[in-house]
């Protein structure tokens, strides 16, 4: 409209038409008064729409009906924004709101102050493990707890320091980071007296299950044994009442070497459970040299009647009856006998179980022993774990095997190995 006024003016002038041309610049003169006064008034709104920003005012809203085109365009794009604005602020306010409730309900106490020592936040679980209704400056503190206060300030980015809060164990925890340019420090109050009851509580039951789990697999087949040698005297003395071959040498020296084997045996148990009583700190107590078919003649007559009972084809292999390890006999016994109480529950369900044990020397002239078994296998997850402490796939199991015999053959400098297959078998090495 300004330049169509404008280029009337100057037609009215070309033209001579002077008393147009008056009408024209009075139309003109209203014409700029108003579109000043339009400016002036955008201006307004825009200096509203800003500091409303500023202050995060976003209540302000700028109408629309019946304002010019322009206008309404320019309010409605100011309306937008201060929704846009007003839905981020709302969305932010829950989430402090959301993340505040959390704070308050966790155990953990949270304080945060800036560089001045200025404190910003504080949570009721703070408030009660120190005793104070609210501070303004961590300064406050010193007067409280000099010890906690001096902790607080000594303790660097990322570190943790167990301090004594009330007669109890709290760990400390800091955090820096930048808010709004300013620094703040974050300290997290863990009181860890309840997790150390619950984990020796833990620990003691754990040990418990250990100790069974170990005493079983030891008393069983020396109750076996027992009970087998049991059959064969009963028999000797009916054979005898019948007027049958009475007791002769041969089934006596079967039960003396029963006999020998209980009380070998027994008495390795009693030097196992003397190790455990030290809170299962397994250590090389009788450290000599010994044949490896010794050791498996040991087992294998513990464990014998454990194969006839479940029909299981136990094969030695011995390629080397020279062969030596030097180490703790009790200890490694244990391993063996662990290995194969293992094997034995994995074929149970066999059609034709066979379990082997055998030795030889690898190509680092290491001694090598072997348990080998054809029962269903593990997977490749099973077998990533199976040497966890206290994780175990069985039922009544304890989890403390494997283990267990991890730990003894690396006090042997020694280490242990598994190989299996699903439906196919399992095979653990032990390398001397």
């Amino acid at each position: 409209m300004l330049l169509v006024s404008i280029t009337a003016a100057a037609f009215c002038i070309v033209s001579n038409k002077y008393s147009l041309l008056i009408f024209v610049l009075l139309f003109l003169v209203f014409q700029i008064i108003n579109f000043i006064q339009f400016i002036n008034k955008t201006n307004i709104e825009l200096s509203q729409f800003i500091e409303a920003v500023q202050y995060r005012d976003f209540s302000l809203q700028f109408t629309e009906k019946n304002a010019p085109v322009s206008v309404r365009q320019l309010r409605r794009a100011f309306n937008q924004i201060n929704a846009t604005f007003k839905q981020l602020s709302s969305e932010r306010e829950e989430q402090y709101q959301y993340l505040q409730k959390i704070l308050e309900l966790v155990d953990t106490g949270i304080l945060s102050y800036d560089k001045n020592g200025e404190v910003g936040w504080i949570n009721e679980s703070f408030k009660r493990m120190m005793n104070v209704p609210y501070i303004r400056n961590i300064s406050s503190l010193e007067k409280r707890d000099e010890y906690v206060y001096q902790a607080i300030i000594n303790l660097a980015n990322g570190e943790n320091q167990l301090v004594k809060i009330n007669h109890k164990q709290v760990l400390l925890a800091k955090t820096t980071f930048l808010n709004d340019d300013l620094e703040t420090n974050l300290i997290a109050f863990q009181n860890v007296n309840e997790a150390i009851e619950d984990t020796e509580a833990q620990a003691y039951q754990k040990l418990l299950r250990v100790m069974t789990h170990e005493i079983m697999n030891s008393v069983a087949p020396i109750a076996s044994l027992a009970e087998t040698m049991e059959k064969t005297i009963v028999r000797r003395k009916e054979g005898k009442a019948t007027k049958e071959k009475a007791l002769d040498v041969e089934g006596l020296e079967d039960i003396v070497l029963g006999i020998s084997t209980i009380r070998k045996r027994s008495e390795n148990l009693l030097k196992f459970a003397d190790t455990y009583r030290q809170l299962a700190k397994v250590s090389l107590t009788s450290f000599s040299e010994f044949y490896v078919h010794d050791l498996f003649e040991g087992v294998e007559i513990l464990l014998e009647s454990q194969f006839e009972q479940q029909n299981i084809d136990f094969n030695v292999v011995i390629k080397d009856f020279d062969l030596i390890i030097e180490g703790d006999m009790v200890l490694i016994e244990q391993v063996l006998i662990n290995l194969i109480i293992n094997a034995i529950d994995a074929v149970k369900n066999q059609e034709n179980p066979q379990i082997t044990l055998a030795t030889h020397k690898n190509s680092d002239e290491r001694v090598v022993i072997e348990v080998k078994d054809n029962g269903m296998g593990m997977s490749a997850e099973l077998l990533d774990k199976i040497f966890v402490p206290f994780f175990t796939s069985k039922p009544n199991g304890s989890g403390i095997g494997l283990s267990l015999s991890k730990q003894i053959m690396a006090l042997h400098k020694g280490n242990i190995t598994v190989q299996s297959f699903e439906n196919k078998g399992t095979i653990f090495r032990l390398v001397f």
